[in-house]
């Protein structure tokens, strides 16, 4: 029996919606990646995209557990000597929820040219509404 490797022009890439309101933040993005990454097809191939475009919406209603939402800090280097910046995930939650959702599940994908192409078919947005309506996604829950 030979061992089946996907192709390029062989691969269908579905599209889902996953709703974020009262989901834990990590379980998400794991859970997101791994469709991103197509890790829950049977024709799964490490280097190849075989994943499907997900849209999330509602990540203002996401949950941390634990203390994290007062603790947690999202630090980021500008290059110059002395410049790091650190903001609490609790501003960041009120304001930008959307980029927390995307950097968490952009952390879970492969540091290398295929996770930057499977990152780009992720889509993320605060509210409820999405403009990807005409693509017909599927309604996506996770356990």
């Amino acid at each position: 029996m030979k061992t089946y490797m996907a192709k390029d022009s062989n691969v269908e890439h579905s599209w889902y919606v996953v709703d974020a309101s009262g989901q834990t933040l990590g379980r998400l993005a794991s859970n997101v990646a791994t469709v991103l990454r197509g890790k829950h097809k049977p024709t799964f191939t490490p280097h190849v995209d075989t994943g499907d475009f997900v849209v999330v919406i509602n990540t203002d209603k996401v949950v941390m557990t634990g203390k994290k939402l007062e603790q947690k800090l999202y630090r980021k280097h500008t290059g110059y000597i002395g410049n790091l910046k650190e903001t609490p995930y609790s501003k960041l939650m009120e304001t930008r929820s959307d980029f927390v959702v995307y950097e968490a599940i952009r952390r879970m994908l492969p540091k290398n040219s295929l996770g930057s192409k499977t990152i780009s078919k992720l889509k993320v947005y605060k509210g409820s509404e999405h403009s990807h309506a005409a693509q017909k996604p599927q309604q996506l829950k996770f356990n």
